[in-house]
């Protein structure tokens, strides 16, 4: 017999939104790590909120949407409001009952400098690397570094001279995007900025390859698993990767010990090697075929060896990063904001790698 349509809301719900999802769906497993990293942050959170006044959107919620944006590819903060307001899976995922209702998109901007700033983003990222570590997943002794370009929320429009009116020979302006003509224009770094993000660097990392307005985002991964253990994001430079490499290798736990690290050639400077000696860690990067800084001696051993090869596994972080977390472009404007965005993408890409060496997250059932 042929059922019919029903088109008659039902005024009450008797199924809850646990009842909604799937038993084995990876994002329980998700929820309750990532609710047990949060209640371990409650001092953190408490001392950024006023001790009075009208009560605000948990930042545990907020923090929680955050994710679902990075792990979903959810384009802008609009969209995730309008796609929790509606997705049952969403909504239990944040902490919302079925008739609560959503904030607004903008709280997120309202919250921006308190709640995701590099200060909280890195609390919760070291917090995801010790829940790593005492699972033993991670390792102290063997790490592997890169850096790559994220670009800037501006356009060659914006990058204009530093000693430039608003308006060239008291012109009147053209409108919001009028046409400008740089070419056989002599521009860089030193002469001229970016009006619309000052943080931003015109900057190619090859050659042939195109300059952009760009910031740079380092990652220190540890070989056992391919964790990531540090991230900085600084200007676009030529010496940036190396000195963002020291800083993270400074950083790293367990400096007792005798440590390696992997890296390409861009790294096969004496600078470098130099400073990684005096941190304890040997070098092993791959040695130019001209004017290398590393020696026979250590380019003799397996281990050399071994890290050039598992250092390519870094490159996996960075295609995350930009296919499935949204950072191939920066939606943020500074350093400042990039840096917490990015603290938290790396965190929820530990999270999913960590799920998927103990085998409850699949990316099939996600």
């Amino acid at each position: 017999m042929r059922g019919t349509q029903n088109f008659q809301g039902a005024m009450f719900s008797y199924i809850s939104l646990e009842e909604r999802v799937p038993a084995k769906h990876p994002l329980r497993k998700l929820r309750s790590v990532v609710d047990a990293l949060l209640a371990s942050m409650s001092a953190e959170f408490e001392a950024v909120y006023a001790t009075g006044g009208r009560p605000s959107v948990p930042p545990e919620m907020l923090l929680k949407a955050l994710l679902l944006q990075i792990l979903f590819s959810i384009r802008s903060e609009r969209l995730l409001v309008e796609a929790i307001n509606y997705n049952l899976l969403y909504r239990w995922f944040v902490g919302l009952n079925l008739e609560d209702k959503v904030w607004d998109h903008s709280t997120f901007s309202a919250n921006r400098e308190r709640l995701f700033n590099e200060d909280l983003a890195r609390v919760f990222f070291e917090r995801v690397k010790l829940t790593a570590g005492w699972a033993k997943l991670t390792s102290d002794e063997h790490f592997s570094v890169d850096g790559t370009l994220i670009d800037a929320w501006a356009s060659h429009k914006s990058f204009k001279r530093k000693d430039a009116s608003d308006s060239d020979d008291g012109a009147p302006p053209q409108g919001r995007n009028p046409e400008v003509d740089f070419k056989g224009e002599s521009r860089s770094n030193d002469t001229h900025a970016s009006s619309t993000d000052s943080d931003a660097r015109l900057y190619k990392k090859a050659q042939g390859d195109k300059s952009r307005l760009c910031h740079m985002g380092h990652i220190l991964m540890e070989n056992r698993n391919g964790l990531i253990v540090d991230v900085e994001v600084t200007h676009a430079s030529g010496t940036a990767e190396r000195e963002a490499a020291l800083k993270m290798l400074g950083r790293r736990g367990g400096k007792h010990k005798r440590a390696t690290v992997g890296a390409d050639k861009g790294y096969d400077c004496k600078a470098f090697v130099r400073g990684c000696r005096q941190l304890k860690v040997t070098p092993h990067v791959a040695a130019k075929d001209q004017h290398s800084a590393i020696d026979g001696r250590t380019k003799r051993h397996e281990g050399y060896k071994t890290s050039l090869k598992v250092r390519k596994r870094i490159e996996e972080a960075f295609g995350w990063m930009k296919t499935v977390g949204g950072l191939a472009k920066t939606k943020l404007i500074g350093q400042a904001k990039l840096a917490g965005q990015a603290l938290m993408c790396f965190a929820a890409y530990n999270l999913v790698r960590m799920g998927s060496l103990s085998q409850w997250w699949d990316a099939h059932h996600a």
